[in-house]
């Protein structure tokens, strides 16, 4: 015991999703094919990027690097989803609870910041496509992946090391499916002054930032092509940044309309669904929008499946 009203838990209560008990396993199904379809598809193209020469170009390094972070970002919350939904009780213990922590930070700052990444190369690309071989050199692109990778596997080691050393009371339920940096910190009995400063100063710019880069980019690549406004270059421009347009709007909407916008203490439910919209919905959807809007992706995966199946191929 650390005091009267304190105690060392050892575990974690998750409340899950608001779903009612005959609707349970129908959710568990479709949840159960939505995470399946996130890993074989964001599978499927680094897969594709890794064998297809055609496709080891500065985008699709920042693209493969994306995939692999969607699908380890969905990997830390759905499958403890599916396993406390078949559950008598949803629990998550103490280490585990930050390990997820950690890892949810990680991957879903990583993705904010490749996100960045991949905006620039599209600026560069659009408004310099003379120089853009030079500027998005070899040395640059694994650069701006390696410092994605380090940036945000230091800022969430911050907030789950300032996590470890706050105490919790008996209280130990998380009105959530995992376990979310707010709504453990609502449960803490210590002080987390240290911990709100930390998420104030650090964690608001870590999303923020990011998304204003994005919209500076793509306001000069707009800005470049009404200079010199013809049919096919918007066209061009559009298929070359819709896709990654539409990944951005997906992921970054949800995170600012649940962060920024924050609900009142009765609006649970709302904050869940949102939650689940950028954890869930946006991995799974971003293999579809680069391979169903990408025409360099669909041509790669035709050359793979010729190679295996050569008999095929007229």
């Amino acid at each position: 015991m650390t005091g009267r009203n304190q105690s060392i838990i050892s575990e974690f209560l998750l409340l899950g999703l608001p779903i009612q008990p005959e609707h349970q396993n129908l959710f568990y199904a479709l949840f159960l094919f939505m995470y399946l379809t996130t890993v074989l598809g964001n599978l499927l193209i680094i897969i594709l990027i890794r064998l297809d020469s055609h496709l080891h170009t500065p985008m699709y390094l920042f693209l493969s690097n994306l995939s692999f972070s969607d699908l380890c970002f969905s990997s830390v919350t759905i499958p403890k989803l599916l396993q406390n939904m078949q559950s008598q009780v949803p629990s998550i213990p103490y280490a585990g609870c930050l390990t997820q922590m950690y890892f949810f930070l990680f991957f879903g700052d990583l993705e904010s910041f490749l996100l960045v990444a991949m905006a620039y190369d599209r600026y560069v690309a659009i408004c310099f496509p003379l120089h853009y071989t030079t500027i998005m050199s070899l040395k640059l692109c694994l650069s701006l992946v390696v410092l994605s990778w380090v940036l945000t596997m230091l800022h969430a080691l911050l907030h789950t090391l300032l996590m470890a050393r706050v105490s919790f009371c008996v209280d130990n339920v998380i009105p959530h499916f995992f376990c979310d940096l707010s709504a453990v910190l609502k449960l803490a009995c210590s002080d987390t002054h240290v911990n709100e400063l930390v998420i104030f100063i650090i964690g608001g710019p870590i999303v923020v930032f990011p998304f204003l880069l994005i919209i500076v980019s793509y306001a000069r690549i707009f800005s470049s092509i009404l200079k010199v406004p013809s049919s096919r270059g918007i066209h061009k421009a559009f298929s070359t940044c819709g896709s990654h347009i539409s990944v951005v709007s997906l992921f970054f909407g949800t995170i600012i309309g649940l962060y920024l916008c924050p609900s009142a203490n009765n609006s649970t439910v709302k904050e869940t669904i949102m939650a689940l919209m950028y954890t869930v919905v946006t991995p799974m959807l971003n293999p579809f929008i680069y391979s169903l809007r990408n025409r360099d992706m669909k041509g790669a995966l035709r050359r793979v499946l010729c190679k295996k199946k050569k008999s095929f191929c007229v």
